[in-house]
């Protein structure tokens, strides 16, 4: 669950409107020099989204301000602070990935060769199959063919001892 969770930059939650980069670098400094504060902004209205981001220089400092800022009160919102999560940008197999899209080309190469590979074992197999089904056809067909053959060398008994009187008496 705390695969890739940055531990020097805090997520912070539940900002009132009024809060801008500023206000959120003061109300964070008392725990340790910042890096870098953030707000990421509505498109559509050009105002915050009631987020920000704030990364410490130093690990410790960022834990110190999670533990005493979550759940504090700023301009009569309480925040909430964890840390921050990577960056999602879009991409991937899921929609969103950590990294660029074509970080995962390589896998989806070798996912793509497997399709192929398996596509042509299955399509031998189905040959191999038919030709199986051919030569089994064949066969029964050549069994019949040798049945119809012998039915004919082995006619009736009556019908053959019939024809060997006709022949005795055209002979005689």
């Amino acid at each position: 669950m705390n695969e890739g969770v940055q531990k020097n930059t805090l997520y912070v939650g539940g900002l009132a409107e009024e809060v801008n980069e500023h206000i959120l670098h003061a109300a964070f400094i008392p725990f340790g020099d910042i890096k870098d504060v953030k707000t990421p902004l509505d498109h559509a209205t050009q105002k915050h989204r009631s987020f920000g981001f704030v990364t410490f220089l130093e690990r410790e400092d960022a834990a110190a301000a999670m533990d005493n800022m979550d759940g504090a009160e700023l301009y009569g919102r309480v925040l909430t602070v964890n840390y921050a999560l990577p960056e999602r940008i879009k991409g991937g197999e899921h929609g969103w990935a950590a990294q660029p899209i074509w970080a995962d080309a390589d896998t989806w190469f070798e996912r793509q060769q497997q399709e192929q590979e398996m596509q042509r074992l299955q399509a031998e197999q189905r040959a191999a199959m038919q030709a199986a089904e051919e030569l089994h056809r064949k066969k029964m067909a050549e069994d019949r063919q040798g049945e119809t053959e012998e039915a004919d060398a082995n006619e009736d008994p009556m019908a053959k001892a019939e024809a060997e009187v006709l022949k005795q008496n055209a002979g005689a």
